[in-house]
């Protein structure tokens, strides 16, 4: 109950609205795009403590340092090698089929820097275990922060992605030029 008091109080002070209804389903990818500042971690902390998300939130492992390290795993954070991690969509489909609850947070750009073509994990993870994507938003054009509709995967990688950009189309990060739907 404090973290979403501490949640709302910190969106109204810096004058940003919360909108958007949260999935009520048990299992589900939540995406979060614009991804393209530090604060954005921050403001997606905030956002999960108002709606009462406990998502599982997948870092690059060189944030993992102490004490930032326990702090992250408390809320949620799983540390990711970009390199040698070749293998973690599997596991973490592995934890969807393994658990009655579990959401994913994600970010398809895969970085804060710009990117014309975003990952495909976050596809293929919900695809493979059956659950549906969120498409959430940290829009700095219109100060609001929220989740969007659901989509079902239907397999069909390339036309599902092309309903997901234009959701996304005319959102904007907190650094506009290092935000692309990568037509």
């Amino acid at each position: 109950m404090l973290f979403k008091f501490i949640g709302k109080f910190y969106f109204k002070l810096i004058g940003w609205k919360v909108i958007g209804e949260v999935p009520e389903n048990d299992k589900y990818v939540f995406i979060v795009a614009p991804h393209t500042s530090q604060i954005d971690f921050l403001m997606g902390i905030m956002y999960c403590a108002v709606e009462g998300l406990k998502p599982k939130i997948l870092i690059k492992k060189e944030a993992f340092f102490f004490p930032i390290g326990k702090i992250l795993r408390s809320i949620g954070g799983v540390p990711v090698d970009r390199i040698t991690n070749r293998h973690l969509a599997d596991e973490l489909i592995k934890e969807f089929n393994s658990h009655e609850k579990f959401v994913l947070n994600i970010a398809p750009e895969g970085t804060r820097k710009l990117v014309t073509r975003w990952k495909k994990g976050f596809y293929h993870i919900a695809t493979a275990a059956n659950v549906p994507i969120c498409l959430s938003f940290i829009d700095y054009k219109t100060k609001t922060i929220g989740s969007g509709p659901l989509l079902y995967p239907t397999g069909n990688y390339a036309e599902d992605l092309k309903i997901i950009k234009d959701f996304y189309r005319d959102m904007e990060g907190k650094h506009r030029d290092r935000f692309s739907v990568g037509d």
